[in-house]
């Protein structure tokens, strides 16, 4: 599986909050989206006190259906 290079050209997000992820991937509300990113469904990081959803990560994860 190859990775391609980031292009900084490219206006595509590499991260989303939790509610957009839950949203735009899901159609969850922004206290559900919460609540499945606490239960580990949809992928997080934490960058100090926010919580973010990196985007390669969710597709991958919808991909292989897990």
């Amino acid at each position: 599986m190859s990775q391609e290079a980031h292009n900084p050209r490219d206006n595509t997000p590499k991260t989303l909050s939790v509610p957009e992820a839950g949203r735009d991937y899901f159609g969850l509300s922004r206290n559900g989206s919460y609540e499945a990113a606490r239960r580990g469904e949809i992928p997080v990081v934490r960058i100090g006190k926010k919580l973010r959803v990196p985007v390669c990560r969710l597709e991958r994860m919808l991909e292989e259906g897990k």
